[in-house]
């Protein structure tokens, strides 16, 4: 089987995949989960290009949310999972979507529990950050996620891939009916950028809410 290598989102870190990343080296696959938390896009991108140069051979990319911007600008790749995932080309920022969005709609998108700090940077707001990413997890799992949340630079909003590797790489959009952190018009725009697409009743992140079904299709495209 290919390695894989798993792109987290913004806010959140490589523990957050722990359970999907067990449940997959337990089937003898080999799983990569990089920290590209809080870093501008062109070194994240850097730093898991490294990794896929350095594998026996093309590795399966599965980005996650903010994960799919890094993903886009990876070159070498045998397959994109792109779940629930933001699908850019280069241009075009967060603030793009939401303004394309805006645009489109005549009102502003859903956006996340964010607060601002004088330093710069982005935290979510744990009391409110449930509903918006984990409404469909166990309490416990909840927690977990919740307490692993770390800061991001604002500058985030302004930030767009270094490529568009969607565009010449076999790949998959999971669309999670129910994801409270990015809106239907963006994830309509995204999805249909993709070759395939599987749609889930699942909450912004699956990963956690549904590790069983996630590990079988990430298996099946090994």
């Amino acid at each position: 089987m290919r390695p894989l290598i798993i792109l987290h989102g913004s806010w959140h870190q490589p523990a957050h995949f722990d359970d999907v990343a067990e449940r997959l080296r337990r089937e003898g696959v080999e799983v990569i989960v990089p920290d590209i938390g809080a870093r501008p896009v062109a070194e994240s991108t850097r730093i898991v290009q490294e990794i896929v140069d350095q594998a026996a051979e093309p590795p399966v990319v599965l980005g996650h949310s903010y994960g799919g911007v890094i993903a886009g600008g990876l070159q070498g790749v045998s397959y994109l999972i792109l779940l629930a995932a933001i699908v850019s080309e280069p241009g075009e920022t967060a603030q793009y979507w939401i303004e394309r969005v805006k645009e489109e709609t005549g009102r502003e998108p859903e956006s996340l529990p964010l607060i601002f700090d004088d330093a710069g940077m982005t935290h979510l707001d744990r009391t409110a950050v449930r509903e918006a990413l984990y409404a469909d997890c166990s309490d416990a799992v909840a927690e977990r996620a919740t307490a692993l949340l770390r800061p991001e630079p604002v500058t985030i909003f302004d930030e767009s891939p270094e490529g568009a590797a969607w565009k010449d790489t076999p790949n998959t959009y999971i669309i999670c009916t129910e994801d409270r952190a990015l809106a239907p018009e963006m994830v309509a725009h995204f999805a249909a950028r993709c070759e395939t697409r599987v749609t889930w009743r699942a909450s912004h992140s699956p990963f956690l809410s549904r590790p069983v079904e996630l590990t079988t299709l990430v298996r099946e495209r090994l």
